[in-house]
């Protein structure tokens, strides 16, 4: 399933060419456990948490959920205010324009967060390809930005396996400009039938989407087999080649940096190049990497979780709860982190 793509284009491969049929999508939908918020024309939907500043907002990994963060959310939630929340076109928030860009989504998630009265100062977490998000959200939306996490977000130059060879993700890029942001909702919904939904068949919860509970895997089921999530998690694929080559022509430019907030990079224990002649060459470079994520910021740290792999979420859970309040505790008191 989407958990085991090691990259953002390898899963368009995959949609395409997965097999049709009829299955988990006909499951009735689940009630939302959040609620529905404009979010410029469409709703987006947020699951609201907790009380106080300040907020705590999580963006998704490619092609996951907002309950990705069980896990994390709760411990959260009895200190400050949390957000966790599905993109356009996932499992309860409508289809949003395309395409869907990172200014796009960033755009979304800030107008959503504004109507549901949750404004800023924001703590961002972002999880692999929604650490590229809350980067960008971060370099729009500056002023109402007060710390990140990182959870083993890929450096724009870092190289990813991929049909065992290892590919920089910004070197597939078409060098196309993202359009200006758009409002209103998708007005050409394909309402295609589940037959033709290449995701229909995918009905398998594999590790470590096993450590969610047993309500969140149902919901997963049926979540991942929606069309509109089809099309829309293989936009943002498509599209993302563009932001993170974006990124890397402008690294080290003022309005691509963080400044001096507070800012932790976690990393998994070990990367995913087994099989490749030159792994242990392109082990140490993203470890290297990964480190000069940390460098987005004068007030900063990089901790590499030998104990999980890329869902540190999920595998290691306490670690990414102990970086968000390492986090929270620094912008609160004006202080470095140790």
């Amino acid at each position: 399933m989407l958990r085991k793509i090691l990259s953002f284009l390898s899963l368009v491969v995959i949609l395409i060419l997965h097999p049709f049929s009829i299955t988990a999508q006909d499951q009735k939908p689940f009630l939302a456990p959040g609620k529905l918020y404009d979010a410029g024309g469409h709703l987006l939907h947020l699951n609201i948490k907790g009380s106080g500043s300040p907020a705590v907002v999580f963006e998704n990994g490619s092609g996951d959920f907002s309950f990705i963060w069980e896990l994390v959310q709760p411990a959260i939630s009895k200190i400050t205010t949390t957000v966790t929340y599905d993109r356009a076109g996932y499992a309860w928030s409508e289809e949003g324009p395309f395409p869907r860009s990172g200014k796009q989504i960033a755009y979304e998630l800030h107008t959503a967060l504004h109507n549901a009265g949750i404004k800023g100062p924001y703590i961002l977490v972002g999880q692999s390809f929604g650490g590229f998000l809350v980067r960008t959200f971060a370099r729009y939306y500056r002023n109402e930005v007060a710390g990140l996490v990182l959870v083993d977000a890929l450096n724009e130059n870092e190289k990813i396996n991929i049909n065992n060879q290892g590919v920089r993700i910004r070197e597939m890029a078409k060098g196309r400009i993202a359009p200006p942001i758009q409002n209103g909702a998708n007005k050409n919904i394909d309402t295609a039938s589940k037959e033709n939904n290449p995701l229909a068949s995918n009905t398998s919860i594999e590790p470590p989407l096993d450590k969610l509970s047993p309500e969140d895997q149902k919901m997963q089921l049926w979540a991942q087999t929606q069309f509109i999530y089809f099309k829309s998690a293989s936009s943002e694929m498509d599209w993302s080649p563009e932001d993170v080559a974006d990124m890397y022509k402008n690294k080290g430019k003022p309005t691509y940096m963080l400044g001096d907030i507070p800012l932790i990079v976690l990393s998994k224990g070990k990367g995913n190049y087994s099989g490749l002649t030159d792994s242990v060459e392109l082990e140490k470079q993203r470890l290297e990497l990964q480190n000069e994520l940390s460098h987005l910021s004068t007030n900063s740290k990089h901790l590499v979780d030998k104990n999980s792999g890329h869902n540190i979420h999920l595998e290691d859970p306490a670690v990414v709860i102990h970086a968000i309040e390492e986090v929270i505790h620094a912008y609160k008191t004006h202080s470095k982190l140790k």
